[in-house]
């Protein structure tokens, strides 16, 4: 390795692969592993527990400063959010129907940036995220942007709740799965879209394996 890689950023599309293939990734290199994602789920679960509308832009940022967020492990799956140890909880359908609206407002933004910044300069993790090479870590060693088909990605999040017992039939997950990008991609604050240095890699016919040994080879190649 030419030079040492502490920070890795894994950025791309809802159901791209980001978080099985960061955990596999962080495992193998020996880092922690964040999805940032979580983060904008238990403030998500946080309003509606709190019943908090996710259209009050304003009270979710005071709900967000109010709670800052802890990790439970290594593994990015559980997080501490006002007294509560969240994992299956953030997965809830109520969650997935409202996490879009939640995290394209400014002031959760901005408050959760500042939090996976303060985490990140730890070091020796991989973080990933939707923003995280363009806005929350614009100085990572490495920046990968993982993509693949919508297709692909709705089957594989239906696969995903399937095995959660969550009954969905999977031409409504592709609906969602595109109308999040749209919501992703259009919103006024730090929109999806690769770094202009970011490292760009389809995951269509790759298994996890077979795209964290990519990654590797690219860090390896630095």
């Amino acid at each position: 390795m030419a030079r040492e890689v502490s920070v890795i950023a894994i950025d791309g599309p809802v159901a791209a692969g980001k978080t099985a293939v960061g955990r596999e990734l962080a495992r193998t290199l020996g880092f922690s592993h964040l999805d940032t994602g979580i983060m904008y789920r238990a403030i998500t679960w946080l309003a509606l527990k709190n019943g908090v509308p996710v259209e009050d832009e304003t009270s979710l940022g005071e709900l967000a400063r109010a709670n800052p967020l802890g990790l439970v492990g290594d593994d990015g799956d559980q997080v501490l959010a006002a007294g509560h140890t969240l994992g299956p909880e953030l997965r809830d359908p109520s969650v997935d129907r409202n996490v879009s609206m939640v995290s394209k407002a400014p002031p959760v933004r901005r408050e959760l940036v500042a939090q996976q910044r303060q985490i990140a300069g730890r070091g020796k993790i991989v973080m990933i995220g939707r923003d995280i090479g363009t806005l929350v870590l614009p100085d990572a060693d490495l920046k990968v942007y993982l993509t693949a088909s919508a297709e692909n990605r709705a089957q594989r999040r239906w696969q995903e709740m399937q095995e959660r017992g969550q009954a969905v039939e999977l031409m409504t997950v592709l609906s969602e799965t595109l109308a999040r990008d749209r919501t992703d991609s259009s919103r006024e604050d730090s929109p999806l879209r690769p770094a202009q240095d970011a490292w760009e890699l389809n995951t269509d016919g790759l298994d996890i394996e077979q795209v964290v040994q990519k990654i590797i080879d690219q860090v390896s190649s630095l």
